[in-house]
């Protein structure tokens, strides 16, 4: 059976981690240029880029909730999508090795950095301290 019958079969997540493709998708707030990302990150006081690849499952799973922590816990925070995969020079710029990753700026200085592994709840805890100081006053 070639990959085109297959598909019949398979989820849409089964699709994106077993059948070959080079298509991107672009995503809401997708930055795709080195002076995006530094625009981005400047004219913000808090912002998150997140680089993801469309064949990650990690990528898939993490982006709605990430989302939802950014909207329901933080939302003065910038969220934005950096496609390593489709973009590599964006990635080696900012030393990024891994999918997914969680690069966290306050006033254009990276704070914290997350890759692969990313727990929701510790994730909110390491942003809410210098998030409520900057915002909460």
């Amino acid at each position: 059976m070639n990959a085109v019958g297959l598909e019949f079969f398979l989820s849409p997540l089964e699709r994106i981690l077993f059948l070959p493709s080079k298509t991107f998708h672009k995503m809401h707030n997708e930055l795709q240029s080195i002076e995006q990302i530094n625009n981005h990150v400047a004219n913000q006081d808090a912002a998150i880029l997140y680089f993801y690849s469309d064949n990650c499952a990690p990528c898939l799973s993490l982006r709605p909730k990430v989302i939802k922590l950014v909207e329901n816990e933080f939302p003065k925070i910038k969220l934005a999508f950096v496609n390593g995969e489709k973009h590599p020079e964006l990635r080696s710029i900012h030393h990024v090795f891994t999918n997914p990753t969680l690069i966290l700026f306050f006033q254009g200085r990276e704070y914290r950095r997350e890759s692969k592994y990313i727990s929701i709840p510790q994730l909110s805890k390491e942003i809410a301290r210098p998030y409520n100081m900057m915002f909460e006053n």
